[in-house]
């Protein structure tokens, strides 16, 4: 995982390390033109990511459940580049009705979509059902941006097509897709509460992420569209998403410093992969600290990859015949 670079911060072949920050990986990269929705842009990582996008000419579209959160992330990015082009649209991703309207909203807006940073999530969350029924941390990290990135997709082909500029998307996963369930996705028993772990079904989520990213890629290449998609690991940062486990992250901080990352540090990776021109037609791949490395075993399963697509979709099916009903 590349853990002496982690920990000196040494550049890797891509030129950046550990220690490089969004700004400095996109240096002089004009994205003007470029239309960029970032889920949970409204603070952490993703607001960081939302204002390098700005500040380097992107037509921004912050996703966000909290909109004061929003708007004040938008307020800061006008101070950096007041010349930014930043719309606000509300998501909650945990109901699959708040991102169907999100959807909605931003496709009656008649734009060109370029690329989806999948960046939104929770961490560590004490049990607990969505409004749909389904544990929360899948349901927020994974099937949300499940649903939204297929409502999306036509519209991001149609602009790779018509532009001749090549899509991305970016999930963003976690070196904590190593610990997960046994089985890594627990599919028949994703809701029983005797079974589950918070930190567990954290890592079942963030695997889902890059299953996710891995086979829509193979069917977006299957399908000769010019979309690359890619799952990136950002680092340990401490962030609002921390809030259910904010002591003992920082207990651990204090003995483990070394590893972690600040904020304009941790969006590096996200902006990285979905901006720098050297990465042209790679997809279906994992960065961590702005580098390709190799994730799990079971993140590579090509079956698990098909098997949690084919699960999702049929979750996501089900659920919108019962709205419908």
């Amino acid at each position: 995982m590349g853990l002496f670079r982690l920990v000196t911060g040494l550049r890797g072949p891509s030129g950046f390390g550990s220690a490089s920050t969004a700004e400095e990986v996109t240096e002089g990269i004009d994205a003007s033109g470029l239309t960029v929705i970032i889920t949970g842009g409204a603070s952490g990582i993703g607001s960081e990511t939302a204002r390098v996008f700005a500040l380097r000419g992107a037509h921004v579209i912050i996703a966000a459940r909290n909109i004061k959160a929003a708007n004040d992330a938008k307020k800061h990015i006008l101070q950096t580049a007041p010349a930014a082009r930043v719309d606000i649209l509300e998501l909650d991703l945990s109901s699959l009705k708040s991102v169907r309207a999100f959807a909605d909203n931003f496709l009656s807006m008649n734009l060109p979509l370029n690329i989806l940073i999948n960046n939104a999530g929770v961490m560590f969350c004490p049990y607990q059902l969505s409004v749909d029924g389904i544990e929360l941390q899948f349901a927020t990290n994974h099937l949300g941006h499940f649903l939204l990135t297929n409502l999306l997709l036509e519209t991001m082909k149609k602009t790779a097509k018509k532009t001749g500029i090549e899509g991305r998307i970016v999930n963003l996963s976690s070196i904590a897709h190593l610990h997960t369930y046994k089985d890594g996705i627990i599919f028949n028993e994703l809701n029983d509460k005797h079974e589950y772990s918070d930190k567990r079904a954290y890592g079942q989520s963030k695997l889902a992420n890059i299953l996710h990213a891995n086979e829509l890629s193979r069917r977006l290449r299957e399908d000769g569209a010019k979309v690359t998609v890619n799952s990136v690991h950002p680092g340990l940062i401490m962030t609002n998403l921390m809030r259910h486990s904010y002591r003992l992250m920082r207990f651990l901080k204090a003995f483990s410093y070394i590893f972690w990352k600040n904020i304009p540090q941790g969006a590096a990776t996200t902006c990285y992969v979905a901006l720098h021109p050297s990465l042209k037609g790679v997809t279906g791949k994992y960065f961590f600290d702005c580098n390709e490395e190799l994730p799990s075993e079971m993140a590579r399963d090509k079956a698990l990859q098909k098997q949690l697509w084919d699960f999702s979709e049929k979750i996501v099916s089900q659920l919108s015949a019962e709205v419908k009903a």
